[in-house]
């Protein structure tokens, strides 16, 4: 019998990455279009929703910061109850439409206004001289009246402010109190005696001169880098040095020390004009430097003038 011819079976090359990736893109493809032809047939709303629908991207929330609160002093109504008080006192009943009862009276709505005669003198001066609060919104405002014959009388003003301390009202009249009590005077740190006849008392008698009077340059007594200008108009035409005195030993002696020694006086100075004289007092740092002393500062209660100390 003749040998039937069996069928060649194909040898297949073994499968590669490549054409596993070639094979997953065309199903890829074909899953595609057949989306696609799904969604032409459910409409054209399916069709752009199906195309064009972007991917979802989740953000990280940044982290919130934590709120700045900024805290102010509460507004102190000292000014206000002096402005109240000088019209209060300057005002009476029956001439409400005056123009200090008129402002009295829009500063404090229910206070009642004074009955006084016509000829009675207002105060020369009204000034604050303490505040205290009472709680969050209320005050008390001690003010202190000066009249022409001498007297001297304190009030105390109650004050209402609102919570941001914008606005204020005085709330009720003013009552007559007693003034502040003096306090204890504080030791002097100035207690070594400088001889008038040495160096640092003529330098500091120099410079206040010049500094008052005008007489001289105020440039020529400072320290090198220091800047104060004189007092203009100047207020006196001459001035001499009664006492001065210091913090430091080394104010006292008989020569100018070495080079960057600083001192500290109070220099008691007595000065003139057309009216009289009048006794002063300057706080003043000095440094010596090439056998001199030197203004490094000028001190004028709570400021510093002439460069401030260093």
């Amino acid at each position: 019998m003749p040998r039937t011819k069996q069928p060649r079976k194909e040898q297949t090359a073994p499968a590669t990455a490549a054409d596993a990736r070639l094979q997953q893109m065309r199903r890829r493809v074909h899953l595609g279009r057949l989306g696609v032809w799904a969604a032409v047939a459910a409409g054209p709303i399916a069709l752009a929703v199906t195309v064009a629908t972007p991917a979802t991207v989740v953000r990280t929330a940044p982290a919130t910061k934590p709120a700045t609160v900024k805290t102010t002093a509460p507004a102190n109504p000292s000014g206000y109850a002096t402005v109240f008080l000088n019209a209060w006192l300057r005002s009476r009943a029956g001439a409400e439409n005056s123009a200090q009862g008129r402002l009295a009276q829009s500063m404090g709505p229910d206070v009642e206004l004074p009955q006084t005669a016509d000829a009675q003198p207002g105060p020369e001066s009204v000034v604050a001289v303490r505040s205290a609060q009472r709680s969050g919104t209320a005050w008390s405002v001690t003010v202190a009246a000066q009249y022409p014959d001498g007297r001297l009388r304190y009030y105390a003003v109650p004050v209402a402010t609102d919570s941001g301390g914008a606005s204020f009202t005085v709330t009720g009249a003013p009552a007559v109190v007693a003034g502040p009590a003096h306090a204890e005077k504080v030791p002097s740190p100035y207690t070594v005696t400088v001889p008038t006849d040495s160096d640092l008392p003529s330098t500091a008698g120099e410079f206040l001169t010049a500094y008052l009077t005008g007489t001289g340059k105020v440039d020529r007594y400072l320290t090198p880098g220091i800047q104060l200008s004189p007092v203009s108009p100047a207020p006196y035409q001459t001035l001499t040095v009664q006492q001065v005195l210091a913090a430091e030993e080394a104010a006292s002696a008989e020569s100018v020390p070495a080079d960057g020694t600083r001192v500290r006086v109070i220099a008691q100075v007595e000065a003139h004009d057309r009216a009289g004289r009048w006794p002063l007092a300057y706080e003043l740092t000095l440094t010596a430097r090439s056998g001199r002393w030197e203004i490094t500062t000028l001190h004028t209660g709570t400021t510093t003038q002439a460069g401030g100390d260093r």
